[in-house]
């Protein structure tokens, strides 16, 4: 009775996406992306899809594994039936491959997407190693995986490009860019590091654009930028409720 109630208070897009992620499943062996959740509904906004998906959680209806894109399991139907066997051993599969070969990567700090952040007093370019972030090698570029390191974003400067306060940004080490990238770069005279697209401006000087349209670019001498990662995967930090 009481699963009943809940699926009752459920609305049509959430219902919608409950029966998309059993379908899914059953047909390619692993849940779907966020964004092919939104296109099945036709939303866009990443952030709505998730509070659809916050509902089912809360309802029962299925469980999410954290930061690991692609982890979502489903644990009952909207009769309250535990899905049929082949759509649990789908499942398990699904689960098995988005958690198979997990890749350690230490954050090792925090980076502005905003204004730029002072540098630490310390020889490293970032704050010390504290803790590392799980994901799937599959997910990462193939090559140099010693390379990778990881930083939290703060701010909002970049929130156009999906990447918000709070998020944690993959990084390949690197020295260059080309124009476009997103980078992690250190400002050498302002001792400050900031989370920005880049762009060589052919004049000497670097613009480093934020992904916000209230915000203006950070315009400074080539030489005193010194590219420091190129960004490869965004993990996102969904809110819980």
């Amino acid at each position: 009775m009481m699963m009943a109630r809940k699926s009752e208070g459920l609305g049509e897009r959430p219902k919608k996406i409950l029966d998309f992620l059993i379908k899914y499943q059953e047909k390619h062996g692993y849940p779907p992306s966020i964004r092919e959740i939104g296109n099945h509904i036709n939303v866009d906004s990443t952030s709505l899809v998730d509070y659809y998906l916050n509902q089912l959680q809360e309802a029962g209806f299925i469980e999410r594994g954290g930061r690991i894109s692609r982890s979502i399991r489903v644990l009952r139907t909207l009769d309250g039936q535990v899905p049929f066997m082949q759509t649990l051993n789908t499942v398990k599969t699904a689960m098995e491959r988005a958690t198979h070969e997990l890749l350690s990567i230490p954050v090792i700090g925090r980076i502005g997407a905003s204004y730029p952040i002072p540098m630490p007093e310390s020889d490293v370019p970032y704050f010390d190693s504290m803790s590392t972030v799980e994901v799937a090698q599959s997910l990462l570029p193939k090559e140099k995986l010693s390379d990778l390191f990881a930083l939290e974003v703060e701010g909002d400067s970049m929130i156009d490009a999906m990447v918000n306060d709070g998020d944690i940004v993959i990084l390949k080490r690197a020295e260059v860019a080309n124009n476009g990238d997103m980078v992690a770069v250190w400002l050498t005279r302002d001792n400050e590091t900031t989370l920005k697209y880049y762009y060589n401006e052919r004049n000497g000087f670097v613009r480093l654009q934020p992904a916000n349209r209230t915000m203006q670019p950070i315009i400074r001498p080539e030489k005193e930028v010194q590219v420091r990662g190129k960004v490869v995967l965004v993990l996102r930090q969904y809110a819980s409720h």
